[in-house]
């Protein structure tokens, strides 16, 4: 052991104290790699906005102001820029301000430390184009991770009580944005899809015909089922789990409900189900089964969660889903994502809200955006989970 006071141990000590701080300044700097922010947004027509820049310098935003006043809408500009396309309607067109024929959205972000300059423009002709760093996109879903996101509105409460078709959505962009090979798949999937069931329009009623172009059509279903089938089954296991922790730590108790990725493919495969189902599919016009109808299965006590569940434990949930998707991003990419909160401190009581705000605004390391109508009850919620929050009123 070195003596305390001898000139030894006084440059050990030095030596230990710079190694610690230089390895300090390191992880921070990594940290600040890791880091997606988005710094400024421009939207020229857009929605409510005719001409307006954002400038945003600081982790947490809080944007406030009164109904109507395009809080939503600078939140879903966001969310353009990062998806090219509104996270409320693919029609483009129901985006432009008023009277006229067009938009432009600029984003400014910077990604791992390297500035990136995103584009969307909606020309007078009803053309959308988007460009990344000057360089036009010949596919937009060559877009798709580039900037991971997640937007949580009061209306995504339809992802716990609504249709499959929610939840198949809310897995497949979750999976897409980290795995450019799967979204490829669901396109290939959907387009042959289409062309099924509309050949089985055609056959309705009648015995089934056109079998050499059916069975091609099945082919390629019954190739790339299994490819997203597997996929699905890699992310959706784990990312269950964390779900459920979260929405524990959420709700602040030890328990949770069941969560189960559900697949026709689970018992028989692609080949089987479309054999077996040729005179029902044919009979009914479209195919009846199969990974298009995948969904997650979520239970109490072997009974609906939606049926039994409160509203503030369905808004736990779903904040549990979305900061689950940010976990999983996270750690997929490399870089935390931009997490949009949408009017969020409804319905919720203070409890949940310290939860949700621990989680989002102090652990994660991600850029927030959060809206409220009602600034001072903002300020005073936000200021104790990270008080240099920046505030902008509109």
């Amino acid at each position: 052991m070195f003596k305390a006071g001898s000139t030894l141990y006084v440059s050990v000590h030095k030596f230990q104290q710079k190694y610690l701080i230089n390895h300090l300044n390191i992880q921070v700097l990594i940290n600040l790699q890791k880091m997606l922010r988005l710094q400024k947004i421009s939207l020229f027509n857009f929605k409510n906005y005719e001409i307006k820049t954002f400038a945003f310098s600081e982790k947490v935003i809080c944007i406030s102001g009164p109904n109507g006043s395009g809080k939503t809408n600078l939140l879903d500009a966001i969310y353009y820029l990062c998806f090219t396309k509104s996270y409320f309607s693919r029609q483009d067109h129901l985006h432009v301000r008023e009277g006229q024929q067009g938009f432009r959205l600029d984003g400014y972000f910077s990604v791992q430390g390297k500035e990136e300059h995103a584009v969307c423009i909606l020309r007078e002709n009803g053309k959308k184009e988007f460009f990344l760093n000057d360089i036009r996109y010949d596919k937009f879903s060559a877009h798709i991770g580039k900037f991971p996101c997640i937007f949580i509105a009061p209306d995504d409460v339809k992802l716990i009580i609504g249709g499959s078709e929610e939840r198949r959505k809310f897995m497949d962009l979750l999976i897409a944005q980290s795995d450019p090979g799967y979204l490829k798949n669901i396109i290939i999937y959907t387009k042959y899809l289409e062309q099924r069931n509309a050949l089985l329009f055609t056959m309705r009623g009648y015995a089934p015909r056109h079998h050499e172009l059916l069975n091609t059509l099945d082919e390629q279903l019954i190739r790339v089922s299994q490819i997203l089938y597997q996929t699905r089954c890699a992310y959706m296991e784990p990312f269950i789990e964390t779900v459920k922790e979260l929405f524990k730590k959420i709700m602040g108790s030890d328990e949770a409900p069941e969560i189960e990725y559900y697949s026709d493919l689970k018992t028989r495969n692609m080949h089987e189900i479309l054999k077996q189902n040729l005179k029902k599919d044919t009979e009914s016009g479209r195919t009846t089964e199969g990974i298009h109808r995948d969904d997650l299965i979520i239970t109490v006590n072997g009974k609906p969660f939606k049926n039994r569940a409160s509203q503030g434990q369905r808004k736990s949930l779903l904040f549990a889903l979305k900061l689950g998707e940010f976990e999983w991003l996270s750690r997929k990419k490399g870089i935390s994502p931009v997490l949009l909160f949408d009017d969020i401190f409804e319905k919720l009581d203070e409890h949940k809200i310290h939860n949700l705000l621990t989680i989002a605004c102090k652990e994660y390391q991600g850029q927030v955006f959060i809206t409220d109508t009602n600034a001072k009850r903002m300020q005073d919620i936000i200021q104790h989970y990270d008080p240099n929050f920046q505030l902008i009123s509109l």
